[in-house]
């Protein structure tokens, strides 16, 4: 008796490849665009966040007829939580004084965070690509 060898069941290279390929192409196509979901999230925390700071500073300007000088320690009673960080850049929370009027490119130090003047109450995400928001 002649013994048959049976058909092997399974995928061949090309089958293989040809999947493999398809694959590299969706992921060509959806990971820029999960990037660019995730930058268009940090922008959004940021304007948040800083539409958060300009209203807490509004509102201690109009209970105390001036600006706050410090705003990490001065503005905790019209925040709820922490201080908010700007999420564009470096992310941080803290916060650089300035004196310009308006506060200009040359004030920006890229290390992230806000950028205040006191005496006009603007306040700025500090980020070197020149976001004004």
């Amino acid at each position: 008796m002649a013994r048959t060898n049976p058909k092997r069941s399974g995928f061949t290279l090309i089958e293989l490849v040809v999947v493999i390929i398809i694959i590299a192409i969706l992921a060509a196509i959806a990971v820029p665009k999960f990037i660019d979901r995730a930058s268009e999230a940090r922008d959004a925390a940021t304007r948040q966040s800083l539409s958060t700071l300009r209203s807490a500073i509004e509102l201690y300007r109009v209970d105390n007829q001036a600006y706050p000088t410090n705003l990490t320690t001065e503005l905790q009673a019209y925040l709820k939580g922490p201080f908010p960080e700007a999420k564009m850049g470096t992310e941080n929370a803290a916060v650089l004084n300035t004196t310009s009027d308006p506060i200009t490119g040359t004030d920006v130090t890229a290390a992230g965070g806000w950028l205040y003047n006191a005496t006009t109450g603007e306040i700025r995400i500090n980020e070197a690509t020149g976001v004004t928001y």
